[in-house]
């Protein structure tokens, strides 16, 4: 039985050990799937132990995305543009570092919903890793511009240099967006409720009824960003529940060589689980 896991800090919540489960289930691959509690300055260490028991790939969720890039010794072109990675995979006594997330995002938008991304004026809320994930695949499907707003504004500057997309792809002062009129979407990847905070405040002029909003949480840690949302008149609302599965779905295709079926787990977790609280 192959050995893979899911590493991050807190790590606890994951759904990924019960994705995998499923996808395995599904395609006749016997495997073994946990979660490995890790903090930053504990993952090197932890990902050395998980590799010396015979552990052939692992997820990677926050906030151990960037340090999981700098611990590969290849990485594809999806983990470079985003500096970061969601996905290791061992090979040759080597991990090799993919990233997911974009696409998941992308996937779980257009294929299941439908939405068309193309000529979206877009809001990037967050710099962290699981922005540096979705932001190339954004450009990726065909947004027409990417405004990146971050807090610490250094981050939403490095990341709009690592892109390399000068004419549609800007980074913006937290305290500035009063500034920037509307967006046709806007991607929440903070973890301001993940943090504790209750309340999202962002200026209703960011939105319109034809914006759509898209959390990369799940559940409660989506409720403020996706409150404000409705309050701000986005009529197409969504949480990050989707991508969760669609990144987990491409992350078990480049381990197994199959991509499993996502609409079954998809409509389980949603259905039975109203308490999720948090993305990978």
């Amino acid at each position: 039985m192959s050995h893979y896991a899911v590493f991050g800090h807190p790590v606890s919540h994951s759904l990924s050990p019960r994705i995998h489960a499923e996808f395995g289930r599904q395609t006749g691959i016997a495997l073994d799937y946990t979660a490995i509690e890790a903090t930053p300055a504990g993952f090197a260490q932890a990902l050395d132990a998980f590799a010396a028991a015979g552990g052939k790939g692992a997820n990677v969720t926050l906030p151990l995305k960037e340090a999981a890039f700098a611990l590969c010794s290849v990485t594809s072109e999806r983990a470079r543009r985003a500096g970061a990675v969601n996905t290791l995979t061992r090979n040759d006594g080597q991990w090799h570092g993919d990233n997911t997330d974009g696409i998941g995002l992308v996937r779980d938008l257009t294929a299941r919903l439908g939405l068309d991304l193309r000529g979206r004026r877009t809001l990037l809320l967050g710099a962290g890793g699981s922005a540096r994930g979705v932001a190339p695949a954004l450009l990726d499907a065909g947004v027409s511009e990417l405004v990146i707003a971050n807090r610490t504004p250094e981050r939403a500057d490095a990341l709009v240099d690592l892109l390399g997309e000068p004419g549609r792809a800007h980074s913006r002062y937290w305290n500035d967006l009063v500034n920037e009129g509307d967006f046709a979407l806007i991607v929440n990847a903070t973890s301001a409720s993940r943090d504790g905070l209750q309340e999202f405040s962002l200026p209703f002029a960011l939105a319109a009824s034809r914006t759509l909003a898209v959390d990369l949480n799940y559940g409660e840690a989506a409720i403020p960003f996706l409150a404000w949302a409705q309050a701000a008149g986005c009529r197409d609302r969504v949480d990050g529940l989707g991508m969760l599965v669609e990144q987990a779905a491409a992350a078990f295709e480049l381990w197994h060589g199959v991509r499993p079926d996502t609409a079954g787990v998809y409509a389980t977790l949603r259905g039975k689980d109203a308490s999720l609280v948090t993305a990978d």
